[in-house]
Protein backbone atom coordinates (compact mmCIF):
# COMPACT_ATOMS: atom_id res chain seq x y z
CA UNK A 1 0.00 0.00 0.00
CA UNK A 2 1.11 3.63 -1.08
CA UNK A 3 1.24 6.16 1.25
CA UNK A 4 0.27 10.11 -0.23
CA UNK A 5 1.55 13.16 1.50
CA UNK A 6 -1.95 15.11 2.08
CA UNK A 7 0.09 17.85 1.93
CA UNK A 8 2.14 17.96 -0.84
CA UNK A 9 0.99 19.36 -4.00
CA UNK A 10 0.54 17.20 -7.11
CA UNK A 11 3.02 18.28 -10.33
CA UNK A 12 2.13 18.55 -13.76
CA UNK A 13 3.42 15.18 -14.17
CA UNK A 14 1.67 13.28 -11.66
CA UNK A 15 -1.59 14.37 -12.79
CA UNK A 16 -1.20 13.88 -16.49
CA UNK A 17 -1.06 17.00 -19.39
CA UNK A 18 -3.89 19.47 -18.95
CA UNK A 19 -6.49 19.27 -21.58
CA UNK A 20 -9.67 21.69 -21.99
CA UNK A 21 -10.02 25.30 -23.02
CA UNK A 22 -10.69 28.16 -19.69
CA UNK A 23 -13.55 29.57 -19.71
CA UNK A 24 -11.82 33.06 -20.89
CA UNK A 25 -10.49 31.21 -24.10
CA UNK A 26 -14.39 30.02 -24.94
CA UNK A 27 -15.76 33.44 -24.49
CA UNK A 28 -13.19 35.12 -26.65
CA UNK A 29 -14.19 32.38 -29.47
CA UNK A 30 -18.36 33.28 -28.39
CA UNK A 31 -17.57 36.74 -29.07
CA UNK A 32 -15.99 36.45 -32.07
CA UNK A 33 -18.42 34.97 -33.66
CA UNK A 34 -20.82 36.91 -32.77
CA UNK A 35 -18.67 39.70 -34.39
CA UNK A 36 -18.59 38.12 -37.32
CA UNK A 37 -22.71 36.92 -37.29
CA UNK A 38 -23.82 40.40 -36.58
CA UNK A 39 -21.32 41.96 -39.48
CA UNK A 40 -22.41 38.82 -42.13
CA UNK A 41 -26.08 40.36 -41.26
CA UNK A 42 -25.59 44.01 -41.36
CA UNK A 43 -24.01 42.81 -44.72
CA UNK A 44 -26.17 40.90 -46.22
CA UNK A 45 -29.46 42.75 -45.16
CA UNK A 46 -28.81 45.51 -47.89
CA UNK A 47 -28.79 43.02 -50.59
CA UNK A 48 -31.92 41.32 -49.43
CA UNK A 49 -33.71 44.43 -49.65
CA UNK A 50 -32.00 45.12 -53.23
CA UNK A 51 -33.84 42.21 -54.61
CA UNK A 52 -37.08 42.48 -53.25
CA UNK A 53 -37.44 46.00 -54.94
CA UNK A 54 -36.04 44.19 -57.88
CA UNK A 55 -38.25 41.60 -57.54
CA UNK A 56 -41.24 44.18 -57.33
CA UNK A 57 -40.19 45.83 -60.26
CA UNK A 58 -39.69 42.68 -62.11
CA UNK A 59 -43.59 41.79 -61.24
CA UNK A 60 -44.85 44.95 -61.86
CA UNK A 61 -43.44 44.88 -65.45
CA UNK A 62 -45.38 41.24 -65.60
CA UNK A 63 -48.36 43.11 -64.13
CA UNK A 64 -48.24 45.80 -66.64
CA UNK A 65 -47.78 43.27 -69.95
CA UNK A 66 -51.18 41.61 -68.73
CA UNK A 67 -53.03 45.22 -68.27
CA UNK A 68 -52.02 46.13 -71.49
CA UNK A 69 -52.88 42.55 -73.15
CA UNK A 70 -56.05 43.35 -71.16
CA UNK A 71 -56.63 46.84 -72.78
CA UNK A 72 -55.62 45.18 -76.45
CA UNK A 73 -58.34 42.07 -76.30
CA UNK A 74 -61.38 44.46 -74.58
CA UNK A 75 -60.62 48.34 -75.67
CA UNK A 76 -60.43 49.02 -72.26
CA UNK A 77 -58.43 49.16 -69.07
CA UNK A 78 -59.89 47.20 -65.51
CA UNK A 79 -61.35 49.77 -63.71
CA UNK A 80 -60.81 50.24 -60.03
CA UNK A 81 -63.45 48.21 -59.04
CA UNK A 82 -61.97 45.30 -61.19
CA UNK A 83 -58.74 45.91 -60.22
CA UNK A 84 -55.59 43.19 -60.94
CA UNK A 85 -58.17 40.65 -60.66
CA UNK A 86 -59.23 41.06 -64.04
CA UNK A 87 -56.49 39.50 -65.41
CA UNK A 88 -56.49 36.22 -63.48
CA UNK A 89 -56.55 33.72 -65.56
CA UNK A 90 -56.81 34.96 -68.83
CA UNK A 91 -53.46 37.46 -68.84
CA UNK A 92 -51.61 36.06 -65.51
CA UNK A 93 -51.66 32.67 -63.53
CA UNK A 94 -52.19 34.02 -60.84
CA UNK A 95 -51.90 37.75 -58.93
CA UNK A 96 -48.55 37.90 -57.09
CA UNK A 97 -48.57 39.81 -53.73
CA UNK A 98 -45.27 42.39 -53.44
CA UNK A 99 -42.42 40.82 -51.87
CA UNK A 100 -43.34 42.42 -48.62
CA UNK A 101 -46.61 39.97 -48.66
CA UNK A 102 -48.89 42.87 -49.25
CA UNK A 103 -51.12 42.94 -52.41
CA UNK A 104 -49.72 44.75 -55.27
CA UNK A 105 -52.34 48.08 -55.89
CA UNK A 106 -53.83 49.22 -59.19
CA UNK A 107 -55.36 52.64 -59.81
CA UNK A 108 -57.15 53.59 -62.71
CA UNK A 109 -56.57 56.63 -63.77
CA UNK A 110 -52.88 56.85 -62.71
CA UNK A 111 -50.84 60.02 -61.54
CA UNK A 112 -48.65 59.39 -64.90
CA UNK A 113 -50.36 57.63 -67.13
CA UNK A 114 -53.82 55.56 -68.01
CA UNK A 115 -52.88 53.37 -64.76
CA UNK A 116 -50.49 52.68 -62.27
CA UNK A 117 -49.58 49.15 -60.23
CA UNK A 118 -48.22 50.08 -57.28
CA UNK A 119 -46.46 48.56 -54.28
CA UNK A 120 -45.62 50.50 -50.98
CA UNK A 121 -42.57 48.57 -50.06
CA UNK A 122 -41.76 47.42 -46.53
CA UNK A 123 -43.54 50.05 -44.04
CA UNK A 124 -46.58 49.21 -46.64
CA UNK A 125 -47.76 53.05 -46.80
CA UNK A 126 -47.72 55.47 -49.88
CA UNK A 127 -44.75 57.77 -49.70
CA UNK A 128 -41.49 56.46 -48.03
CA UNK A 129 -38.39 57.90 -47.71
CA UNK A 130 -36.06 55.85 -49.77
CA UNK A 131 -34.56 52.14 -49.62
CA UNK A 132 -37.04 49.56 -48.54
CA UNK A 133 -39.72 51.81 -47.60
CA UNK A 134 -39.66 53.51 -50.62
CA UNK A 135 -42.68 52.92 -53.14
CA UNK A 136 -42.18 50.95 -56.38
CA UNK A 137 -44.87 51.68 -59.32
CA UNK A 138 -45.41 50.84 -63.06
CA UNK A 139 -43.86 54.04 -63.93
CA UNK A 140 -40.45 53.22 -62.71
CA UNK A 141 -40.83 49.53 -62.57
CA UNK A 142 -38.74 48.72 -65.73
CA UNK A 143 -37.41 50.76 -68.71
CA UNK A 144 -40.13 50.57 -71.49
CA UNK A 145 -42.74 50.29 -69.08
CA UNK A 146 -45.26 52.84 -69.32
CA UNK A 147 -48.18 51.96 -67.33
CA UNK A 148 -50.62 52.26 -70.33
CA UNK A 149 -48.29 54.56 -72.75
CA UNK A 150 -50.68 57.33 -71.73
CA UNK A 151 -53.36 56.09 -73.82
CA UNK A 152 -57.06 56.56 -72.50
Amino acid sequence: MRLYDVNKKPTASAVGPERGFSLIEVMIVVVIIGLLAGIVTFATREYLERAKRQRARADIAQLVTAVDSFYLDKGRYPDNQEGLKALVPGFIKSLPNDPWGRPYQYVQPGKRGAYEIVSYGADGREGGAGGADADVASYDAEPGAGAGGGKK
